[in-house]
């Protein structure tokens, strides 16, 4: 992701990062390449809030604004200093490991709540898509949803999805950029 042609599409140098094949239009950081294919392809509302009332949207919007701002980064920095810090520092990784159990925590209460998915719903939402990846590397980070058994399951129903095991291949078939 720090390859030229990369760095071309996204200056950050990190994912996701989106090349729209069909108009040109690049978007980077997740919240946006979220509301990009939302507001762009998702026509139906088949992804989106659960309804078109108020509560509905401010629901899809928190659990958004929850990952990014809350869930993402804390998952990240558990990763950092678990795996890439140049020193040891066991502070800074009990602390964020706290954080990311703490957020956990959170989501199992809702998934107790609202069901089989992130938002009450038939189907999964872009909020479970949006989720899974950083809740889904929790073994990687070190850490264990043994206490958070509605999680568990959820991360299980969504890696069973066929979109899901189709993007991931596709992943592992990617290009160096």
């Amino acid at each position: 992701v720090k390859g030229e042609q990369f760095l071309k599409i996204n200056q950050n140098g990190r994912v996701p990062a989106l090349e729209d094949p069909n108009n040109g239009v690049v978007s980077w950081e997740s919240g946006a390449v979220v509301n990009y294919v939302l507001r762009v392809y998702d026509k139906q509302n088949k992804l989106g809030p659960r309804g078109n009332d108020e509560q509905a949207i401010v629901d899809f919007e928190k659990w958004n604004f929850f990952l990014v701002s809350t869930l993402g980064p804390f998952m990240g920095q558990v990763n950092w200093f678990r795996h890439y810090h140049s020193k040891k520092n066991d502070d800074a990784v009990e602390r964020y490991e706290a954080q990311a159990y703490r957020c956990f925590e959170v989501l199992e209460g809702q998934l107790k709540h609202g069901g089989q998915w992130i938002l009450p719903g038939d189907g999964p939402s872009a909020v479970d898509f949006h989720f899974y990846p950083w809740v889904y590397q929790h073994g990687f980070a070190g850490l264990s949803l043994d206490k958070f058994p509605t999680v568990a399951k959820w991360v299980k129903n969504v890696n069973e999805l066929k979109e899901v095991k189709s993007a991931y291949e596709k992943v592992a078939k990617g290009q160096q950029m």
